[in-house]
Order: C-alpha cells, then sequence, then structure tokens
C-alpha cells in the first residue's frame, strides 16, 4: 500500500493533519507514507516518525522562473515534478487541503483512489471520493471525520520534534536568558483582524513574568520583527521573533508551560504538543474545544464574526479589541500552574 497525504500549507493546517500519518499506520502497517507540502512547511513532516517520504513542491522557485520568464526551464522543472510524482505509484492518495491546487497533485500522482476533505474551488471533480465532513468546532475535526471514513482509528494531536530541532531551542533560550518556566505568546499573522492589540500583549506580558513568574517569549516570524519590538519594549518580553525556524518555534512551544495566542500556526502547536493552550479568536472560529487537551478558548461571537477574510466592521475589529487583560488571565487553563 503506498499512501499520499497532499497537504501543502498553511503552517496551523499542516500541524491539525500531523496525526493522520499515525492512523493511516495503524491501520496499514507495512504502508509506505507520503507527505506532499508546500516548500518552507516541510519540518514538521519531515520530523514526523510515521511518514515515510516528505516530497517537497518549490512553488517559490517555479514562481521566480516564471517572473524571470524562463519559461522553457520551468516547463522543465514542472514535467520532472510530476513525473517523479508518478513514480511513486501511490495506490491511495488523499487531498486534505480541499482546493485546487492541491487537488491538482492528487491527480497528477496517478492513484486510482482519491479521497478529498470538503474540497473546495470545484476540485471535487478531480477526485473518485468526495467526504464532505459536518460544522464540528473540535480541534482537527475533519481529520477525525476522514479517519471514520477510512476506517482509522482516531488521529492524536501530536508535535513531531527532532533532536536537533530540540538542541536549537535550549541554545535559543540559553542565549536569551531564559532559565525557568516560560509562557510562549503567539500574537501574529498575516491579516490585522485576527490580531489582538499590541497594548494588551504588551500588559500581559509584563503581569505574566510578575503576578505568575512566567517568562513571556515572544514568537514570530521574520516580518513580525516591527510589532514584536514594539510589544517587547523596555524588557517586557524576550523577543524572538524572527530568530527561529519552524523546527525551532515548536521545540520552544513544546518546552513551554503555557502557549496564548492568536488563530494562528503557533497557537495550534501548543494545543497538539498538549501544552495548557489558550486561544483567542475573533474573526475566525476553527475549534471551540480539543477533547483531552488543556485548551481553552476565548470567542465572543459577535453577529459579525466569524468574517474571516471579509470584516465589515472598518478596522474596529471589536471581535478581538474588546477582549481585557484581566479576561485573559482568568481564561488560562488551570493546567499551567501544574505543569
Amino acid at each position: 500500500m503506498r499512501i499520499l497525504i497532499v497537504r501543502l500549507s498553511a503552517l496551523g493546517d499542516v500541524v491539525m493533519a500531523g496525526g493522520l500519518p499515525a492512523a493511516l499506520r495503524a491501520r496499514h502497517p507495512g504502508a509506505h507514507i507520503a507527505w506532499l507540502v508546500q516548500e518552507g512547511f516541510e519540518a514538521l513532516p519531515a520530523a514526523n516518525p510515521d511518514v515515510d517520504e516528505v516530497i517537497v513542491w518549490p512553488r517559490r522557485q517555479w514562481r521566480l522562473l516564471g517572473q524571470r520568464r524562463r519559461y522553457g526551464e520551468l516547463w522543465r522543472a514542472v514535467r520532472g515534478f510530476i513525473k517523479a510524482l508518478r513514480g511513486g505509484r501511490f495506490d491511495l492518495a488523499i487531498d486534505a487541503q480541499g482546493l485546487l491546487k492541491s487537488a491538482l497533485w492528487v491527480r497528477l500522482c496517478g492513484a486510482a483512489e482519491r479521497l478529498a476533505v470538503d474540497p473546495a474551488e470545484g476540485s471535487g471533480w478531480l477526485m473518485t471520493r468526495v467526504l464532505c465532513t459536518p460544522s464540528d468546532k473540535t480541534f482537527a475535526a475533519e481529520y477525525n471525520h476522514l479517519a471514520k471514513a477510512l476506517g482509522l482509528p482516531a488521529p492524536q494531536p501530536q508535535l513531531p520534534l527532532t533532536d536537533a530541532a530540540r538542541a536549537a531551542a535550549r541554545a535559543l533560550l540559553q542565549q536569551a536568558g531564559v532559565n525557568g518556566a516560560y509562557a510562549a505568546l503567539a500574537p501574529f499573522t498575516t491579516r490585522p483582524q485576527k490580531h489582538w492589540p499590541e497594548g494588551a500583549w504588551r500588559a500581559l506580558a509584563a503581569r505574566l513574568r510578575g503576578e505568575l513568574g512566567l517568562t513571556p517569549l515572544l514568537l514570530g516570524a521574520a516580518a513580525d520583527r516591527p510589532a514584536a519590538g514594539r510589544i517587547g519594549a523596555a524588557g517586557a518580553a524576550v523577543d524572538l521573533a524572527g530568530r527561529t525556524d519552524i523546527a525551532t518555534a515548536a521545540a520552544l512551544v513544546a518546552g513551554a508551560r503555557l502557549v496564548i495566542g492568536v488563530d494562528t500556526g503557533l497557537t495550534h502547536m501548543g494545543v497538539a504538543a498538549g501544552v495548557p493552550t489558550l486561544a483567542l479568536f475573533g474573526s475566525t472560529c476553527p475549534y471551540l474545544a480539543a477533547p483531552g487537551r488543556p485548551l481553552a478558548v476565548l470567542y465572543r461571537g459577535l453577529p459579525c464574526a466569524p468574517c474571516k477574510r471579509s470584516p465589515t466592521c472598518g478596522g474596529a475589529y471589536a471581535c478581538l479589541g474588546g477582549i481585557g487583560v484581566d479576561e485573559v488571565l482568568r481564561a488560562i487553563p488551570p493546567e499551567a500552574a501544574l505543569a
């Protein structure tokens, strides 16, 4: 049995799909399980012990070739990638993303059985089977429904880590002077309607340090450095934004006493790792519960929410802006004090 999982991006979604390979392995112990992922997100599938092969789609490289009008080189690269993908001779391909860009690779891989989860953008016609999952506000709910449809055990969230990632995290903490328990803060996303105000993060960081004895760490990408600098000003928090790759960030999250974040991949990592996590949702609400995990969620559920990518409030973002620091502190999972 040769199985291909197609979950290209984004980080949080790759995290949520992390339990699927183990569920497939339990049902098909001798299977060859491959994961097709977009470049930049391959660290977590590569660390997963139940993934035998990681196939990286070099999307950025192809786009650069197109921008430079090197069309012949681009065509050869695409053709070679498709040939190699078909050479995998997959029996089953699972489109775990449900978009046209992921469905195309499922179709092009040549698998006889092609299953899509909640397909969109008209991609369902490329499949031999389509699974439409019911509305369920549980962490990674679509994969539970997928597993049931395939006769698999329920996937268990996990955050795979390598020894190298753990060592890199320890070294970074040592360099930053962090010796005791810490809270990993994930304030950043690519959409402003998913953000909690910077002033609130700064106040929260001070109180985590002063009242709970936790060193607040700010995690994020290089693009988040200006905002992280404002939040962490005057030593309010240890600013590690842009100083980690995905693997190291995952190890830092896994070692935290507490994770607090908005709807972003680092927050989802906390849930997957079983770290006490408080998630702040406003314009999106992907889940409200994670059975067996120390999770708390703050979500106002305003009439305009979830607006997702189309906010109607003119930038007011009351769904998150109305959440106060005291409310956040009261909502911290009690397990954070017992860890």
